[in-house]
């Protein structure tokens, strides 16, 4: 059985295009995708059709501290400072609590325009450092937070093994995290049936950063050919790369192209401090730039080089990575004013064949956001997933935006509040703002938050 959507302007992977009549099968899969159509019996969507924005990077534990680590203290803040803190929330949580705030912070996501999540998966064990009698519990409460929430998701399992370059051992803090190889190979052994069966699932692997993992660990591991993406944190802080200079005399994305073969599997999450032949280097190798603003401000880390990686053809993607937005607005419009504030110039992000900056930012991140979930998304044309997402038609400055203004206006003049409904695999899970199960989530989670506070 299929079903038929008519939208009066629909964004395709040759720009907007108007009258678009969009055929869906049984399995949510886009059968055909035609412009200059007339509707016929299809259902006509209520305002403007984008494809679902993928996020490339989330620590879905994490939204249980957003907002909470922003008080001063007598000494300079910055990422270490915050992990510190964040370290103090991992201590109290269950798989059932984690499963809880995933779910939230997933229904939060599809309302942001998200609809498709990498989940940058690192919290493994019990409060002790223990795994658990199933090794896999954490991830499944992941797996069922997505499947709960109508969110399609790439599960990232992490290998997470030391505290510093050169093998240094875990601290305290971080007891939960930690992974030798053999295990974290029989953990993806373990998820991949499911995950391979699900249709809205996939799975890949990360190693949680050049700090965390050996050559030797990273080269055993690449060795098995594990399936779908390969993430990796790298070059968040400038203290990373000093740390990385006295170990091996390299900087950080140096060092990993040097020794690795990066291609287009991977995902560099962050990659913020680079210089010239890494911003070259970086963008030739086909692999994701993994870009999450909101979190980069928030933590202090720095301004990724955009503009020049841009027009070298490196490839981005956006991510909420640590949760304080949930929004697809904030995060790509941050990422352009990042680039204004850096060069003090205006409409920085486009390029020849798109001068609408919102335009040029949408549908990078979509590519770069496809390309790193490793899923059939990131476009409305055949062959892939029908991730949709309908901006309200009702509004004003929507309602009269022409395709030239359509993006801009909403990225850096609208809000998340302009989403009106959102799609997955073919299924609505956001209608008019709403989601079936918001009553219901957000007494679960006034009451966990009662719980670890």
């Amino acid at each position: 059985m299929t079903h038929c959507y008519f939208a009066d302007h629909a964004l395709l992977p040759t720009g907007w295009a108007s009258q678009v009549l969009f055929e869906i099968d049984a399995t949510g899969m886009l059968i055909s995708v035609q412009p200059n159509a007339t509707p016929g019996n299809a259902e006509r969507l209520a305002g403007a059709a984008l494809p679902g924005m993928p996020n490339l990077h989330s620590h879905a534990f994490q939204r249980a501290m957003a907002g909470l680590a922003e008080i001063g203290s007598t000494q300079p803040d910055s990422f270490w400072s915050w992990r510190d803190r964040m370290y103090g929330l991992v201590e109290r949580l269950t798989p059932d609590q984690v499963g809880t705030i995933a779910q939230a912070l997933y229904i939060e996501m599809l309302k942001g325009g998200y609809t498709q999540v990498s989940e940058f998966h690192y919290l493994h064990h019990d409060v002790s450092g223990k795994a658990y009698s199933d090794p896999a519990e954490m991830a499944w409460a992941i797996s069922q937070a997505a499947e709960r929430s109508g969110i399609a998701l790439t599960l990232l399992p992490v290998l997470y093994a030391h505290s510093g370059f050169g093998g240094q051992p875990p601290n305290h803090g971080q007891r939960r995290f930690i992974h030798a190889v053999p295990n974290f190979l029989n953990l993806l052994e373990t998820l991949k049936p499911s995950l391979a069966d699900h249709p809205t699932q996939a799975l890949g692997m990360a190693f949680h950063s050049l700090r965390a993992v050996t050559l030797e660990e990273i080269q055993a591991v690449l060795a098995t050919n594990p399936v779908g993406p390969h993430h990796i944190h790298v070059a968040e802080q400038q203290r990373e790369v000093e740390d990385s200079l006295v170990y091996s005399g390299k900087r950080p994305v140096r060092w990993l192209l040097d020794n690795v073969e990066v291609d287009e599997r991977w995902c560099l999450i962050h990659a913020t401090h680079l210089d010239d032949a890494e911003v070259r280097d970086l963008a030739a190798s086909g692999a994701v730039a993994g870009l999450c603003p909101t979190t980069e401000a928030n933590l202090g880390d720095g301004i990724f080089r955009a503009v020049e990686y841009a027009a070298q053809g490196g490839r981005l993607g956006i991510g909420s990575d640590s949760h304080v937005s949930l929004d697809v607005v904030e995060e790509l419009r941050l990422l352009e004013y990042g680039q204004r504030l850096t060069t003090q110039q205006r409409n920085c992000l486009h390029n020849s064949d798109i001068r609408p900056v919102g335009e040029w930012l949408y549908r990078q991140a979509l590519a770069g956001g496809a390309q790193a979930s490793g899923q059939p998304i990131g476009a409305l044309e055949a062959g892939k997933r029908a991730d949709i997402v309908v901006l309200d038609g009702s509004d004003p400055y929507l309602a009269t935006s022409t395709d030239e203004t359509r993006l801009g206006g909403w990225l850096f003049g609208g809000s998340k509040q302009q989403i009106r409904d959102v799609m997955v695999a073919g299924r609505w899970v956001i209608q008019q703002r709403r989601h079936a199960l918001d009553e219901a989530n957000n007494a679960e989670l006034t009451k966990l938050f009662r719980e670890i506070a």
